[in-house]
């Protein structure tokens, strides 16, 4: 790939809710890095978005934004049933690409995507920005330093009630299949799934089961799975939709000590051991993809490589897509 040069003038398809806050904002106020252009299927919210955003250019349709020769690289943040068709485009186009997470619908498609931006010889980026955040680099550094001395076993319990929209069956796009992969499991245990690949290498053995209990929207609500990885370290992980109470909470059991931390839940995170107990609490940045959308333009520049690129974020996609399917 051509190295870049500063700024990278980034243009977004699909500035909705997860740009406004989370990742938007981290594409100007980065060093080396520009908002230069959006694309949004309604045109009055994306000059709207524009405006408040103070980005220069707003395009009728993502074709324009991607082949805007003012525009160096494309970050995809619509759900992921669009995901495959915007980043092929993408890839033609000659552009390095970002897209949300989930990578898109299935491993099948995921694995079309990567072929596409090795052959064309570019960068293929996946928001699973908790690969670079402190908190979470944190825990990788106890575990390269062996601090509860070999991994035995990862666990991930998570559960949440049903939301308004939810209990009155409103549309939600997070809930239908043909637009998310499957439904809140695909859209925020990929988060987790991803993350465990980063600490602990991955998976290459996962089974799991899937049930609609609550039957309010079209997908699964809970989630039972067991994998192991390639080390041949254990994991296991439930998730539920329809509970009384939100609990988030991952251990890592070694054969010295334990860690304990969420994904979602703004909590310290936690080592035991002989030499007792050690809490660090590290806050995320204002803007919590701050530090993946850095991570990307030094990547484009040629001084880093980025933690998130298309094979790794595939792998999660093969992991939900063996456990929803039971086999």
């Amino acid at each position: 790939m051509k190295t870049l040069t500063a700024p990278i003038r980034w243009g977004i398809i699909g500035c909705g809710d997860v740009t406004e806050v989370k990742s938007g904002p981290a594409f100007y106020k980065t060093k080396h890095s520009q908002l230069a252009a959006v694309m949004r299927r309604d045109t009055a919210k994306a000059h709207d978005y524009a405006k408040r955003h103070g980005v220069a250019t707003v395009h009728a349709s993502a074709e324009a934004l991607i082949h805007d020769p003012n525009i160096d690289a494309i970050y995809i943040a619509t759900p992921p049933a669009s995901h495959l068709q915007y980043a092929l485009e993408v890839a033609v186009a000659g552009k390095p690409c970002c897209v949300e997470k989930p990578m898109a619908l299935n491993n099948k498609q995921c694995e079309t995507m990567v072929e596409a931006f090795n052959e064309a010889q570019l960068p293929l980026f996946v928001a699973y920005y908790r690969r670079t955040l402190p908190r979470f680099l944190k825990v990788k550094q106890w575990l390269d330093e062996q601090a509860i001395g070999d991994v035995r076993h990862i666990s991930w319990n998570f559960r949440k009630p049903p939301s308004d929209t939810d209990k009155a069956k409103q549309t939600n796009w997070r809930t239908q299949p043909d637009q998310a992969g499957g439904g809140y499991f695909v859209d925020l245990a990929s988060h987790g799934l991803d993350l465990f690949d980063f600490l602990l290498g991955p998976i290459h053995k996962v089974n799991g089961f899937a049930a609609n209990q609550q039957q309010l929207y079209q997908a699964e609500d809970a989630v039972t799975a067991a994998w192991q990885f390639k080390s041949g370290v254990t994991g296991s992980g439930y998730w539920n939709f329809g509970a009384r109470t939100r609990l988030d909470e991952v251990e890592i059991i070694g054969s010295a000590g334990e860690i304990r931390f969420a994904i979602f839940e703004d909590k310290p995170v936690t080592l035991m051991n002989e030499q007792g107990e050690t809490t660090e609490t590290l806050a995320h940045p204002e803007h919590i993809q701050t530090y993946h959308v850095q991570a990307m333009n030094e990547h484009l520049l040629g001084t880093s490589t980025h933690p998130s690129l298309g094979e790794s974020a595939a792998r999660a996609n093969w992991v939900m897509d063996k456990i929803l399917s039971g086999k």
